[in-house]
């Protein structure tokens, strides 16, 4: 039984690749993504080149695959692509017809931004233009009249803890809050069998105009047709993954008296990260089902056993303060990025900090690493600990490791991440910055206020990782590695592994967009365990 699914909001394909990654007895896939939809270009051009790969069974993947995300260089990288698609054609094109670089449509909204306003969205003629392409679009990809799975995730920033604490409450004029709603005119209008839709846990707690979100989105969600009237649109029961039903109401709907049971809390099921998301399973209501599985705990990953295997690696240095101006700033200098210059700036850190950590021994000669990495690194990965390793990550024909490439950073950060690591090490957990010496701490006017007390994190080595989240893009001072002597934020490979993506899967785009996809995807082994219990639904379908 092969099942169709449809991927809205698909970001780097997180669900997706945990979906695609049951298969059967004679190791075909059990689900197979008809469509996946995604608006951020180099996150679509992820879901392309995966796409290409899925076409053929794992043991068959043509060597020419892994001599394009093995290339360093770019201009080389472009060739090998070209030949990917004159040597398989039709692979190529199915690849494309899968992955769709489309955004779903949002009403017109005005903004503000440095005292100007601005207009984002589209204006009812367009939505109406981009929904009609959008269902044919669906329609032409889907066997007729076969029952489909509908995925995905509505962007979540609007909803996050973080966001909300940045913009005092949620506005209901923000599109964010809305998007669902696309998710939830897909449903009505096309009426899939079952849905699996992931948001952040912000969402249980959100309010908009006094009301909780969660309960506004769960009511639509069970009776999608009640905000689009006339789409004749089903009713669909909605689960947890994670709990059983408290009770069911006089129409045999499930019941949950708190909805904290929607919660999943990854680092119960052996993603090794503290990563707390809703999702939501619905099904159905003319599909009789007795009971829905649940996913049952694990015991935990911690993040040594999931990185450190990879080979260890120095950042980059690229400049240093050198003065203030009139007005108080930095005035910043430029360092050549050798090694001599990083070993310098770590080992004059080092010499700075002794006094600090008299209880860790500094008498012995650092081994220092000599490389940042590189898109392809080739490095004889050892097996370790990490139970996921053969089973999930491993593909012996890598011989390496990809997007494995350090970031460069500011003398003086490394520095304070070395201060950080050393000190995690010697007391146990990260320090805050009211722990850091006045010369060692940033110039920021709040810096001991307490309002980013955990601005530089060292990732706690023998407990799951914090979340992996899309701001890891922007710097690494909240994911720094706990190996004192590599000095540096976690890779995108680091990160990746963190989220569960197997080593062959390939992030396009530069460093930053790389990251960027990581922190804002689904963990693809929280996806598989997620896609067995809906296939024990498919099959009673």
């Amino acid at each position: 039984m092969s099942i169709p699914v449809i991927d809205i909001f698909a970001g780097p394909g997180g669900l997706g690749e945990g979906f695609t990654s049951l298969l059967d007895e004679d190791g075909n896939r059990i689900f197979n993504i008809k469509l996946s939809i995604e608006k951020d270009e180099h996150a679509h051009q992820t879901l392309r080149l995966r796409s290409f790969y899925r076409q053929f069974k794992k043991d068959n993947v043509p060597d020419i695959y892994y001599s394009y995300i093995k290339e360093n260089n770019r201009k080389l990288q472009e060739a090998i692509l070209k030949k990917i698609q004159t040597d398989y054609p039709d692979e190529w094109k199915k690849a494309e017809k899968e992955a769709w670089h489309f955004e779903l449509p949002f009403e017109l909204e005005k903004k503000k931004r440095n005292g100007k306003e601005y207009t984002i969205g589209y204006t009812p003629k367009q939505i109406i233009g981009k929904h009609k392409e959008l269902d044919e679009k669906i329609k032409d990809c889907l066997p007729e009249n076969r029952d489909f799975l509908l995925i995905g995730g509505p962007p979540c920033q609007a909803y996050s803890l973080v966001g909300r604490s940045r913009n005092q409450g949620i506005s209901n004029d923000d599109h964010r809050v809305h998007l669902y709603k696309e998710y939830l005119r897909i449903i009505a209008k096309h009426h899939p069998a079952v849905f699996v839709m992931e948001n952040v846990k912000g969402l249980l707690s959100a309010k908009v105009e006094g009301e909780k979100v969660f309960n506004l989105i769960r009511k639509d969600l069970q009776n999608p047709g009640s905000v689009f009237s006339g789409l004749n649109s089903p009713k669909y029961k909605i689960y947890s993954f994670v709990n059983k039903p408290d009770d069911y109401d006089e129409n045999g709907f499930p019941v949950y008296f708190d909805n904290k049971k929607y919660l999943i809390k990854t680092e119960k099921y052996q993603i090794p990260q503290k990563r707390h998301r809703v999702i939501l399973l619905g099904i159905r209501e003319d599909i009789v089902v007795e009971s829905t599985g649940v996913i049952e705990p694990q015991e935990e990953i911690n993040l040594r056993t999931v990185i450190d295997n990879l080979p260890p690696l120095r950042s980059g240095i690229g400049r240093e303060i050198s003065g203030e101006n009139e007005k108080g700033n930095h005035i910043y200098s430029k360092i050549e990025n050798t090694q001599k210059n990083w070993e310098t700036a770590v080992s004059e850190s080092f010499n700075n900090l002794r006094n600090i950590f008299t209880e860790l021994n500094f008498e012995r000669e650092i081994e220092f690493p000599s490389s940042e990495g590189a898109n392809f690194l080739e490095f004889n990965l050892v097996d370790n600990t990490n139970p996921l390793y053969n089973k999930w990550f491993r593909d012996e024909k890598l011989n390496g490791v990809l997007n494995h490439e350090t970031r460069t950073h500011l003398r003086e950060d490394l520095c304070r991440y070395l201060f950080s690591s050393l000190w995690r090490k010697q007391k146990g957990d990260f320090p805050k910055l009211r722990d850091y010496p006045d010369w060692l701490l940033p110039k920021h006017k709040n810096a001991k206020s307490g309002k980013f007390a955990d601005r530089f994190r060292t990732q706690r080595p023998d407990e799951p990782a914090t979340t992996v989240t899309s701001h890891i893009s922007k710097d690494g001072h909240y994911f720094i590695h706990y190996d004192s002597v590599q000095c540096r934020s976690l890779t995108v490979r680091e990160a990746a592994r963190i989220q569960t993506f197997p080593d062959n899967y390939y992030f396009c785009g530069s460093r930053t967009h790389q990251y960027h996809q990581v922190g804002n995807a689904v963990p693809p082994f929280l996806a598989i365990q997620i896609a067995k219990i809906v296939y024990e639904i498919f099959r009673h379908i």
